[in-house]
C-alpha cells in the first residue's frame, strides 16, 4: 500500500501571478524544489511556468530558465482554501515514489484540483 502525506508548498517557492487578460489565463512562475509527478509525466526539480486557462481548466507547465520538462493537465474546481493563507501555492503529496502535484492556489479562495485519471 502507498503511504500518501499531503504537502503544501507555499513560502518556498518563488510565485509571481499575472492575469492574462486576453485568453483568461492565469500565469504563476514557480522555483520548485524537488522532481514531481503529473499525470504520467516525471518533471524534474527547477523553474517552472504555470498558465492555467480559466475557461477549461487545462493547465500547462513549461519548464524555464535552463529545466527542461514539460505537461499539460486537466484541473477542476477546488473546495476549501489555499493552504498558503493568502499565498499562491501549489500542493503535492507524497507517496512512496516521490511527490505528486495535486492543486494549483491563486489566492485565497480560488484553487484548482488536479484531475487524476
Amino acid at each position: 500500500m502507498l503511504s500518501m502525506t499531503p504537502l503544501a508548498i507555499g513560502a518556498g517557492l518563488t510565485i509571481a501571478l499575472a492575469l492574462g487578460a486576453a485568453a483568461q489565463a492565469q500565469t504563476i512562475d514557480v522555483n520548485v524544489p524537488f522532481a514531481f509527478h503529473v499525470q504520467n509525466v516525471t518533471l524534474p526539480a527547477g523553474h517552472y511556468e504555470l498558465e492555467t486557462n480559466a475557461s477549461s481548466g487545462v493547465v500547462e507547465l513549461r519548464g524555464e530558465h535552463g529545466t527542461t520538462g514539460a505537461a499539460m493537465v486537466m484541473t477542476e474546481p477546488a473546495s476549501g482554501a489555499d493552504p498558503a493563507g493568502t499565498k499562491p501555492a501549489l500542493t503535492f503529496s507524497r507517496y512512496e515514489e516521490g511527490y505528486r502535484l495535486t492543486g494549483i492556489w491563486d489566492s485565497a479562495t480560488d484553487g484548482r484540483k488536479v484531475v487524476t485519471r
